[in-house]
């Protein structure tokens, strides 16, 4: 089943203007602070009325103001998690999961309602109270809510966004068994490039209230225009396969044949990992190095080199492992003697690319 939008609103001087259609997995709604990602699924979730428009689940017609037909909230078949968990504080956890079942047209079953506390890790906080949870405990039980209210989409707006490094890493393995378990489309709005580079299966970009139609997350990522930070944001997404794990505390992985060591990962041999290699973590060789501390080294054919009006360029490098890009300064560009279709070497640190970056 997919979403469909297609809506305008005009909200104190501000204008939205939304139309696409996500699929089932992770549609994230990526852009910076204000460019309207929160009132775009605010009105898919009924707590915004469009001015014009429609919004449809499959055949199921949620909004359609030519037809005046506007469901309220609690008939859309949503569930919501908000940046914070909105929890109860005077009911238990279970408590809280069973207000969501409350909710659904069509009350999940016990067996439901256990393959969703196993899925989130929940089962032994099911008597807790939420002032006795950790953020990331919380959110979890927030996520687990929604779901069992039923939804046929699921929103997800910044549930991250108030969460340390650390519970966002507890949090982000439950989005992508969400994501690869299918079966619900899923709106996820962040504006982190990490979030995006292990999440999305589709983007779509909001500036000033206007939103893109679906873009492939490789072509987000590599657009200085749209990644926080400019050309400094830049990179590009790889997948690859566990396939050993070293007692000197690095893993190995391999992605389209080469091998590529990052430090030790939790995932077990065989499984499949997206890994987001910044640019500026890229560096460049004309000869293959020797000598070097780096374990990464690509080699790689040029496919693209953009350079902008200040110091900087970017290349677009093909590799076995994928497309990557690098962040040099023009200088180095024209003193590599960098030309599309020539032969160079891509050398990745190990320990600069962040755990958040690496992903299920």
């Amino acid at each position: 089943m997919s979403l469909q939008v297609d809506i305008a609103k005009s909200l104190n001087g501000f204008e939205l203007r939304a139309d696409f259609a996500a699929p089932e997995g992770i549609t994230v709604l990526f852009g910076p602070s204000g460019s309207g990602k929160t009132t775009l699924i605010n009105a898919v979730a009924g707590l915004v009325t469009p001015d014009s428009g429609r919004i449809a689940l499959g055949e199921r017609v949620l909004f359609d103001a030519a037809k005046r037909k506007n469901l309220p909230a609690h008939k859309r078949g949503v569930g919501y998690v908000f940046q914070d968990a909105r929890l109860f504080p005077h009911l238990s956890v279970e408590g809280n999961l069973n207000y969501g079942r409350r909710l659904a047209a069509n009350p999940p079953s016990v067996a439901a309602f256990d393959r969703i506390v196993k899925l989130l890790g929940i089962g032994d906080l099911l008597a807790r109270r939420p002032a006795k949870l950790s953020g990331g405990e919380a959110q979890r039980v927030a996520l687990g809510r929604a779901l069992l209210s039923g939804p046929q989409v699921l929103l997800a707006d910044e549930p991250l966004a108030a969460l340390d490094t650390a519970r966002k890493g507890e949090l982000l393995p439950y989005f992508e068994r969400l994501r690869d378990d299918g079966g619900l489309p899923i709106l996820y709005v962040t504006h982190s490039v990490s979030e995006l580079g292990r999440l999305a299966n589709q983007v779509v970009t909001l500036s000033r209230g206007t939103a893109s139609g679906l873009r492939a997350p490789a072509d987000v990522l590599a657009d200085p225009s749209l990644v926080s930070g400019g050309v400094r944001g830049v990179g590009a997404v790889i997948t690859a396969i566990v396939v050993a794990h070293h007692a000197d505390g690095l893993s190995e992985l391999a992605a389209g044949g080469a091998p590529l060591f990052l430090p030790k990962l939790g995932q077990a041999i065989g499984a499949p990992v997206r890994v987001r290699i910044a640019a500026s973590d890229v560096i460049l060789s004309r000869q293959k190095p020797e000598g070097l501390s780096a374990l990464n080294i690509l080699q790689a054919r040029v496919m693209g080199l953009r350079e902008g009006e200040g110091p900087g360029a970017i290349v677009a490098l093909e590799t076995a492992a994928g497309q990557i890009l690098s962040r040099i300064t023009r200088r180095s560009a024209k003193a590599l003697g960098l030309a599309v279709g020539c032969e160079i070497y891509a050398v990745v640190k190990t320990v600069s690319i962040a755990q958040e970056d690496i992903g299920g």
